[in-house]
C-alpha cells in the first residue's frame, strides 16, 4: 500500500463520491447473544452469513464507484508501527479500565491484535473479582463497528474524532483516531472531541447526526447520541475556521424514543442538489420538536432563531429541495414501518445516485414516482446495469439482518473524499 496519503475532501452529501471507509461485519457481530444485544445498542441479533452476503452489495456496488479504504487493514498497518501501538493500546487500556492487559496486547501480532481489538478479548477468570463480574470479554466485540458512519466525520479537509454517546462505542472513536493520524494513509486536520473538557459527561457527538448540506450549512442532529454541548463544540470549532463568510449551522430536535430516531439521517438525507428524503411527522409536520438555525459571521454566532423545519431555512439559503417521504404519502403506518427499517437514511455516491435497502417499496415507489430508476445492486455488481450518465437511479441492496442494528446505507459509509458539486 505505498501509495500517497489521500487528502480528505468532504464539502456535501452528495458529490461524486471518490474514496469511502468500510468495515466488513464480522466475527464481532456473531459474538453476541440475547442477553448482552440491549447493551450493544441491537434490538436483534443478527445472523452474520446473511448480514455478510447484504454487506457484499454494499461493498461491491462502491468498489464499482470509489476507492475503498478497509478499517481492519488500516488498523493492522498502525498496529505494524511500535509507537502507534503503544499509544493506542494505552489508551484503549486505560479507558476501559483493563490495564492489566497492556502487556499481554502488546505481545500479540499486528493481525491477531487487530482482530481482537475489533472482535473481541475474553477475560481471563483468574480472580475473585474477575469471577463475581461475570464478564465472559475483558475487552467487548465492536458490535456496532459496521456502522462506519458514528466515530468519526469527515469535514471538509479534516476528521473529527468523536466522543460517542455509550462507553461501549468508544474505542470505535480511539481505533478511527489512530487510523487518521497513525496509517499514513490520509492527510487531514484532526478535531479530537476527546481532548475537550475530557471529564464532561455532557459532551458528546456522533455521525449519524451530522450532515453536510453545502460547503457553508451543516445540518446536525440534538438528540440521545448528540448533546447540546457536543453540538456547541462543533461550532465553536467552526468559529475559529479561516472560513471566509458567514455559516450556517441547523440543528433538528429529535425524540428519544423510538429507537430508530437515534441520529438525523434516520429522518433526513440528501438525495440530489434538489431532492431530499424525509420521515414526514418529524420534519415536516407539527411537533413539539424544535429546528434551529445558527448564524456564523466572521467568526461569531450573530444569530440564533426557531424556523419551521429544515426544508424552509435550506430555501431561504439557496437550496430548494424537494421533500420525498419515507413510507410514502398514503398511509401513516407504512411511513412508520419503513422509517424504522432505515427507510430514510439513503446514501449519495453522486448527485442524484444513492444506496437503500430494497425492502423499503412504499419509499421506493415514491423515489420512482420522482423519476428515480430502481436498481438492484447484483445487476451493478456483475455488469447488468449502467449507473453512469445523468440519469438518477436508486441502487438497492437486500436488508432482512442489516437493519436490525439500527442503520441503513448512509450508517454503514464513512466517506473520505467527494468532487465538488456545481449548485
Amino acid at each position: 500500500m505505498n501509495q500517497q496519503p489521500l487528502k480528505i475532501n468532504i464539502q456535501s452529501e452528495i458529490g461524486k463520491l471518490n474514496a469511502v471507509l468500510l468495515h466488513s461485519p464480522g466475527a464481532e457481530v456473531e459474538n453476541m447473544t440475547p442477553r448482552n444485544a440491549q447493551r450493544a445498542l441491537y434490538s436483534d441479533i443478527l445472523n452474520l452469513s446473511i448480514a455478510q452476503r447484504e454487506y457484499e452489495q454494499l461493498y461491491g456496488v462502491l468498489g464499482k464507484v470509489a476507492q475503498i479504504y478497509d478499517v481492519k487493514t488500516l488498523l493492522q498497518k498502525v498496529l505494524d508501527n511500535p509507537q502507534e501501538r503503544a499509544a493506542l493500546i494505552g489508551k484503549i487500556c486505560v479507558s476501559e479500565e483493563v490495564t492489566d492487559y497492556y502487556e499481554a496486547l502488546m505481545a500479540m501480532n499486528s493481525k491477531d491484535l487487530a482482530r481482537v481489538l475489533i472482535e473481541g478479548l475474553p477475560a481471563r477468570i483468574n480472580t475473585l473479582t474477575a469471577y463475581l463480574q461475570n464478564e465472559y470479554y475483558a475487552l467487548a466485540p465492536l458490535y456496532n463497528f459496521y456502522f462506519t458512519r458514528d466515530s468519526s466525520v469527515t469535514i471538509g479537509n479534516s476528521a473529527l474524532i468523536c466522543r460517542m454517546a455509550n462507553k461501549v462505542r468508544m474505542r470505535e472513536s480511539l481505533i478511527m483516531e489512530a487510523i487518521y493520524k497513525g496509517s499514513g494513509m490520509f492527510e487531514c486536520d484532526i478535531i479530537n472531541s476527546h481532548e475537550f473538557q475530557p471529564n464532561s459527561r455532557d459532551i458528546f457527538m456522533e455521525g449519524g447526526d451530522i450532515l453536510i448540506a453545502r460547503e457553508d450549512i451543516l445540518l446536525i442532529g440534538n438528540g440521545v447520541r448528540t448533546s447540546t454541548q457536543g453540538i456547541d463544540l462543533l461550532v465553536e470549532r467552526m468559529c475559529r475556521s479561516n472560513f471566509e463568510g458567514k455559516r450556517h449551522v441547523i440543528v433538528q430536535q429529535l425524540p428519544a424514543t423510538p429507537e430508530s430516531f437515534i441520529h438525523l439521517d434516520m429522518v433526513f438525507t440528501l438525495l440530489d442538489k434538489d431532492k431530499c428524503m424525509v420521515f414526514e411527522p418529524l420534519i415536516l409536520g407539527d411537533n413539539q420538536y424544535q429546528t434551529v438555525h445558527m448564524t456564523i459571521d466572521n467568526g461569531k454566532v450573530t444569530k440564533i432563531k426557531s424556523v419551521a423545519n429544515i426544508p424552509s431555512v435550506l430555501r431561504r439559503l439557496g437550496m430548494d429541495l424537494e421533500p420525498i417521504v419515507c413510507g410514502g404519502q398514503a398511509d401513516d403506518w407504512d411511513q412508520e414501518r419503513e422509517q424504522w427499517h432505515s427507510g430514510a437514511n439513503f446514501f449519495a455516491f453522486a448527485p442524484g445516485k444513492v444506496l437503500s435497502y430494497a425492502r423499503n417499496i412504499h419509499t421506493l415507489n415514491e423515489l420512482a414516482n420522482k423519476g428515480f430508476e430502481i436498481i438492484p445492486a447484483w445487476d451493478v455488481i456483475n455488469g447488468k446495469a449502467d449507473i453512469t450518465g445523468d440519469k438518477l437511479c436508486v441502487v438497492t441492496i437486500d436488508g432482512s439482518e442489516l437493519p436490525r442494528g439500527g442503520g441503513g446505507a448512509r450508517c454503514m459509509t464513512m466517506p473520505l473524499s467527494r468532487n465538488a458539486v456545481e449548485w
